[in-house]
């Protein structure tokens, strides 16, 4: 086992072209395509993760401030769950799949079959490095390519880990990690990539796709977005607090499927409020800044945009704290902070939150909810708390997001028999196990039609007054 002992702080720069070229000469070379070498390469990550999942927590930790056991939860053990899932059925998915054809091509056969795209390039963000660098990664694997990352330069000392054992575990003609800034994505995202998968904003989402627009590149964009929540009288209080309160403040609140904002009925709003509040302080105690379980904001500059959204004397509308509302810039802190009294005006409604700030909006009922849903963005999750199968219903069938959980939030995030992407603003493309095998594979149709008998023959010109009647009646129009 090998342990990771340098300083984590250090950026490696690598040259986006000569990476480029040299994962595409292993690709086409065949290193990545057999099967056999896809399943060692996931038991060699499988391998890895165990083996530095102390190394890995700590860094993260040194990162985000992030309990270890929110890393091995949320980010170490949904990648292990994604590699046993994937490899146990990479020959399944990678078979030819048998197409029926039209009678008038008889005797023939169809199929297709998944073949990799190339060289996949993921760009990762800060707020789950390890999950949001490996599970695509996975993902990429299991279809054959290979594959190039440039995780977040927020969160350094992940990172430096990453760059130091993917090269000891995986196959270092198949795959490189490339550490650094914008400027080394920028350079890396001139090249041909094959497929190019980022997660992030949406501001930097557009970057991608119309740099990869020059290569005709496809993308996939995870984003983000405002994802809502609507509680009414039916709810069950006690649970939907303690799970909007988890699914809220998990990881300081900076997850992309994280509830961003309440829609309650006006019967139980403040009441509402005042359970999460006490979901927080049984989470994290009486002053969560004490608390072990309850991450950091991840620099300064986002601290300082997130602080900008809680309430404030000078501008109405802003809410008012029920729990929370302290900060320290110095440590990056910010408490769980649930409000209310909120405008849609306010600016803490105008942006994603992306930290642990909850407002609560007071809503006539589920369908002044699902027009206030619909006139924003479309979001990358959204979540009901009723009892009402007619609001169930009505949330299908009219709110168009990524996914949509009842009584439960980010619960698509951890399964990976349930695809992962958003709509419109807050993505495009999933991926997780069998769409994310699909995502990465180019989807070839093969045909394929003896020689004798030659049934073409039919309808070959010239067209005579019998092969136009036997025409018409074949097209339907007789």
């Amino acid at each position: 086992m090998t342990s990771i002992s340098e300083d984590t702080s250090k950026t490696t720069q690598t040259n986006g072209k000569a990476t480029f070229d040299r994962l595409h000469h292993m690709f086409h070379a065949d290193v990545s395509r057999p099967i056999r070498w896809r399943r060692e390469q996931l038991t060699a990550m499988e391998r890895m993760l165990r083996e530095h999942s102390g190394d890995i927590a700590r860094a993260v930790r040194a990162d985000l401030g992030k309990p270890a056991a929110e890393t091995m939860l949320m980010e170490i053990g949904l990648v292990l769950d994604e590699i046993r899932f994937v490899r146990a059925r990479i020959g399944m998915w990678a078979a030819r799949q048998p197409k029926p054809l039209h009678y008038l091509l008889q005797p023939a056969l169809g199929w297709t079959v998944a073949e990799p795209k190339g060289v996949v390039l993921v760009i990762s963000p800060w707020n789950y490095p390890v999950l949001l660098s490996l599970e695509p990664m996975v993902d990429a694997i299991a279809a054959g390519n290979c594959v190039c990352l440039k995780p977040s330069e927020l969160s350094p000392h992940t990172s430096a880990v990453l760059a130091k054992l993917i090269p000891e575990y995986l196959d270092e003609r198949a795959f490189a990690v490339v550490q650094g800034g914008p400027k080394e994505t920028t350079e890396l995202l001139e090249q041909p990539f094959n497929h190019v998968f980022y997660t992030g904003g949406g501001r930097v989402g557009s970057i991608v796709m119309q740099a990869a627009a020059k290569h005709l590149t496809p993308v996939t964009l995870e984003l983000g977005g405002k994802s809502p929540v609507f509680v009414d009288g039916t709810a069950d209080l006690n649970v939907a607090a303690r799970r909007i309160a988890w699914g809220r403040f998990i990881n300081a609140g900076q997850t992309c499927v994280a509830p961003d904002y309440v829609l309650a009925t006006a019967d139980v709003a403040q009441k509402l409020a005042e359970k999460i509040s006490e979901a927080v302080t049984r989470f994290f105690g009486a002053d969560p800044r004490q608390s072990a379980s309850f991450g950091r904001i991840v620099s300064e500059r986002h601290f300082d945009r997130i602080a900008a959204l809680l309430p404030s004397p000078d501008v109405p509308g802003s809410g008012r704290a029920v729990c929370g509302g302290e900060t320290d810039r110095s440590e990056r802190y910010i408490a769980p902070t649930v409000l209310v009294d909120v405008s849609a005006k306010a600016p803490v409604m105008q942006e994603e939150i992306f930290g642990p700030v909850l407002p609560i909006l007071t809503i006539a009922d589920a369908d002044a909810a699902v027009e206030f849903i619909n006139r924003r963005p479309r979001p990358l999750a959204a979540y009901v708390f009723t009892r009402r199968s007619s609001t169930r219903r009505l949330f299908e069938r009219e709110v168009s997001c990524g996914a949509l959980g009842f009584n439960l939030p980010l619960g698509h995030l951890i399964s990976s028999r349930l695809p992962f992407g958003g709509a419109g603003a807050s993505g495009l493309g999933s991926y997780h196990g069998k769409a994310g095998f699909l995502e990465f594979s180019h989807i070839k149709t093969m045909v394929s039609k003896p020689t004798f008998p030659d049934t073409l023959e039919l309808v070959y010109p010239p067209y005579g007054k019998a092969k136009q009647a036997l025409i018409r009646t074949v097209s339907h129009l007789l």
